[in-house]
């Protein structure tokens, strides 16, 4: 723990000595209400040591919900207290850290976010089979420029895969308005099935694989895996292997796992000769605070060079993004 506040302490010492610090790209931000998590404040550990048990003789409701309410760790980062302090902390930490964010939500809490920081926001729009939005609604989001990026794509929440036939409309749309795609593939909170709300949840549609035959069918689809696939390294990278336009961001993964694990994953893809298409993202929601402990996971890892880091933290998602200047 130490180290990781003595690395996040040098990461916003550069913008304090009056240099601005390397631009970052947060391909995974989340514009939220405060109680998205629960009733605020609720916490997280960043990172946990060991993942809780869940005793079978407890309501497993309640033992899922404690998850937020007494996380097993010394130091948690508790949420926001309400909507405009999330929004003001989570931007105040873009600003800290020189980053510019796909920002998913709904497209009203968004454009909120966004005329906040419209230097700092890339709009996006996350929905799932719940609150799915029409196709014509994204069309006319689109041509307002208030959609750049459709995601994050939650249907493993509602446990349904990318390969359901009444996804196909929202593949067709992004191929065709060549607007990238963000979609969860990894995990949702530890025992997600016994969560309220979240019943449908499997980690089986985590497989990375699952993306192959919608992938295909579009072969200009421009889609990133969110959370890298986690913990399903080896499909992960058949599936990049096989599929030269993918690209994963390291959401969540990089403050909640143990550090060795999400190295370890990391290393994997690293390794297997994809470190270009890793993009950083944090999947801040409620937690401002974890923002910082993202960036130095990647800044920390032993066995990226500094070019592989800025390839992570900043070029390899302006380069997907097409974004002007971008080094090929």
């Amino acid at each position: 723990m130490l180290r990781i506040l003595i690395a996040i302490a040098a990461l916003s010492s550069a913008g304090i000595a009056g240099a601005a610090p390397a631009p970052i790209i947060d391909m995974h931000l989340h514009a939220l209400q405060a109680a998205d998590q629960g009733p605020p404040p609720v916490a997280v550990c960043a990172p946990y040591g060991p993942f809780p048990s869940r005793d079978t003789r407890l309501e497993a409701a309640t033992s899922a919900m404690a998850f937020f309410k007494q996380p097993p760790c010394a130091h948690p980062i508790w949420s926001a207290k309400d909507d405009d302090d999330l929004r003001q902390r989570s931007l105040a930490m873009l600003d800290c850290y020189n980053i510019t964010a796909v920002t998913s939500g709904s497209p009203e809490m968004v454009a909120r976010w966004q005329k906040a920081a419209p230097d700092r926001i890339i709009p996006g729009v996350g929905f799932g089979m719940g609150d799915l939005i029409p196709v014509a609604r994204l069309r006319e989001l689109h041509a307002r420029g208030q959609l750049q990026v459709i995601g994050e794509l939650a249907f493993q929440y509602d446990g349904v895969g990318p390969d359901d036939p009444r996804l196909e409309p929202y593949w067709a749309l992004a191929e065709e308005l060549d607007v990238p795609v963000a979609i969860h593939m990894g995990p949702g909170p530890p025992g997600a099935p016994y969560v309220p709300g979240l019943a449908a949840y499997r980690m089986a549609l985590s497989n990375p694989l699952l993306l192959e035959n919608v992938l295909v069918r579009h072969p200009k689809l421009r889609l990133y895996v969110m959370h890298a696939g986690w913990p399903m390294a080896d499909t992960m990278v058949a599936l990049l292997y096989a599929h030269p336009q993918v690209y994963v961001d390291t959401g969540v993964i990089d403050y909640v796992l143990p550090r060795a694990e999400f190295h370890r994953h990391l290393q994997r893809l690293v390794e297997a000769g994809f470190g270009r298409r890793i993009m950083f993202g944090s999947d801040q929601m409620v937690w401002p605070d974890a923002i910082p402990v993202a960036i130095a996971a990647i800044e920390m890892a032993p066995f990226l060079s500094a070019a592989q880091k800025r390839d992570i933290l900043h070029d390899n998602a302006a380069r997907f993004l097409r974004l002007p200047g971008a080094l090929e």
